[in-house]
């Protein structure tokens, strides 16, 4: 938080504005959140894109333990061990996903845009492109969104990448 006041105080004296920032954030990693960066966002009118909002497809719904991501690949050396805990958060997700007569993955993304930002969502079929659309316009009552983040603030899974660091 402290670098991003610090990079808005040298762009104002030069008569400049950060008007956008993209950083990691999704069900299982607030820290924007609770670093006060979106507050902060909201407050200056920055736009925050929010990346890995479906954590590489682990919340997509489409991995759990008896359908793994590829063991040797990436994504499978960080979240097959976390299969298990996130069986509990995605069976979650297609419970709410089901009472919007959408697909699981869906629910992640809306719950971002709920949370003020706009989700960077890597696509390669025509679906996941239908899919964001209808998430865009997807309306989440209070309670999903609660549900949702009490119990993936339970897990204390961490998710944060090589190239990342906690936002503080």
């Amino acid at each position: 938080m402290a670098e991003i006041k610090e990079a808005s105080d040298i762009l104002e004296a030069e008569g400049l504005k950060i008007s956008v920032i993209q950083n990691h954030y999704s069900l299982l990693n607030r820290s924007s959140e609770t670093s006060g960066i979106l507050d902060y966002c909201k407050e200056n009118d920055i736009t925050f894109f929010s990346y890995m909002v479906l954590e590489q497809g682990a919340l997509s719904g489409k991995y759990d333990t008896s359908h793994p991501f590829p063991a040797d690949s990436d994504r499978g050396e960080v979240y097959n061990p976390m299969l298990p805990e996130l069986e509990k958060l995605n069976a979650c997700l297609k419970e709410i996903a089901d009472t919007h007569d959408v697909a699981a993955a869906q629910i992640p993304i809306a719950w971002a845009i709920a949370k003020g930002t706009l989700p960077i969502i890597g696509v390669t079929k025509v679906y996941q492109v239908e899919d964001a659309i209808k998430a865009a316009s997807l309306k989440l009552s209070e309670e999903e969104i609660t549900r949702m983040e009490k119990l993936s603030g339970e897990m204390q899974l961490n998710v944060i990448r090589y190239w990342e660091k906690e936002m503080k």
